[in-house]
């Protein structure tokens, strides 16, 4: 980041608290110990299939970053824009703090969108979009010509693009455009940010280097954003917390490790990172894998036929009592070290392993279980 980034932040903030009438709905939101409340949501789009959102509740505090994780169809985009107010719900209610938004117009939620394509004005440069949401107010609200130029010119800098005001959005790049996109939503102070997969149509590396600049603009600003994402990686790296959807509902809601490391479901535990899953069984203290017992059990997990769930980090090449048989398909060296894909005797799928020595496809090797989870068989 530039030198000047944190002064430059804490200017938009002491910028905001010099405006108290323009700044009184995130102040109502921190006071009211929630940023943003949905409980019970029930949106339908017609005919007698399953429902887009059934019974969704969920808070968000003040300053959080929250990561809406799903696969496609889950629901997470619609929850967004039910929020936003660009849908409205069948059933439940939105809070922002103790007020009821249930029914409030978009434009008068007080939000900042920033959708996937950019939704720049393509006849207007990057100065004058950033402008467009302070310019396009009533008059009475509409804040002074200067002072709408010293704040475009503040998010400019905010966003590393200090040179670039008079450009127009086809002379920029995908992720110079985003991060005009995310200052014009900026630019009107919104109490709740609301991004829409922001990255999801940039290359990788452009989406990795924009993941640590978001990461770095919440950290100063403070502001409280609400993400939609498919990519779990980028849900891990940026999220404060990760509210994982299905089919409409909430599976599991929580810190990046806990949903990894203690995943809810069995739908969590496959959806978060890589998983390798045995058929096995609790018995006397134990999870047995084709009779031999692989890892002792622990209180509250469920007896009988259950499906062992194991995380490549939990697997190391060992030998002895307890250690699972399995067949290296493919070895090979990557940035951050060697790895084996070894496919463990009676998985559905291969799973990668960090080793130290090098093995051909083919070569029989034996697996050490660190940790594990367990569903019951289904």
């Amino acid at each position: 980041m530039t030198a000047g980034f944190a002064p430059t932040a804490l200017s938009l903030r002491r910028e905001a608290s010099a405006r108290p009438v323009e700044a009184a709905s995130a102040e109502r939101l921190r006071q009211a110990g929630t940023a943003v409340r949905v409980d019970g949501i029930v949106k339908r789009y017609g005919g007698a299939g399953p429902a887009a959102l059934e019974g969704v509740s969920l808070a968000i505090e003040p300053g959080e970053l929250l990561a809406l994780l799903g696969p496609s169809g889950s629901g997470k985009t619609t929850l967004l824009r039910v929020i936003a107010g660009l849908e409205i719900p069948d059933g439940g209610k939105v809070f922002f703090g103790q007020q009821d938004t249930t029914d409030l117009p978009v434009q008068r939620r007080g939000v900042g969108f920033v959708f996937q394509h950019y939704a720049l004005f393509r006849h207007l440069t990057v100065f004058e979009n950033i402008a467009y949401g302070l310019r396009s107010r009533p008059r009475a609200q509409r804040p002074r010509e200067d002072e709408i130029r010293r704040r475009v010119e503040r998010l400019l800098e905010l966003v590393q693009l200090p040179d670039l005001a008079k450009r127009f959005p086809g002379q920029l790049s995908g992720g110079q455009r985003q991060r005009v996109a995310l200052a014009r939503a900026l630019a009107v102070e919104p109490s709740v940010l609301l991004l829409d997969e922001p990255f999801g149509a940039l290359d990788a590396q452009v989406r990795k280097d924009l993941r640590r600049w978001l990461r770095e603009i919440h950290r100063e600003t403070g502001q409280t954003t609400i993400f939609v994402t498919h990519d779990q990686d980028e849900a891990l790296e940026l999220a404060d917390r990760i509210a994982i959807l299905n089919k409409g509902r909430i599976e599991q809601v929580g810190a990046p490790h806990e949903v990894q490391d203690h995943p809810a479901s069995r739908f969590v535990m496959s959806f978060v990172g890589e998983t390798a899953r045995l058929p096995a069984e609790v018995v006397d203290g134990h999870v047995r894998v084709a009779g031999h017992p692989v890892i002792a059990a622990q209180s509250g997990w469920p007896h009988g036929p259950v499906d062992l769930c194991l995380r490549p980090w939990d697997l190391t090449v060992g030998q002895g009592a307890g250690t699972l048989p399995g067949t290296v398909r493919e070895w090979r060296r990557t940035g951050r070290g060697t790895v084996a894909e070894i496919q463990l005797d009676g998985a559905e799928a291969p799973v990668e392993v960090k080793v130290t020595e090098v093995y051909a496809p083919g070569d029989r090797v034996a697996l050490a279980v660190g940790a594990a989870r367990v569903f019951p068989r289904g």
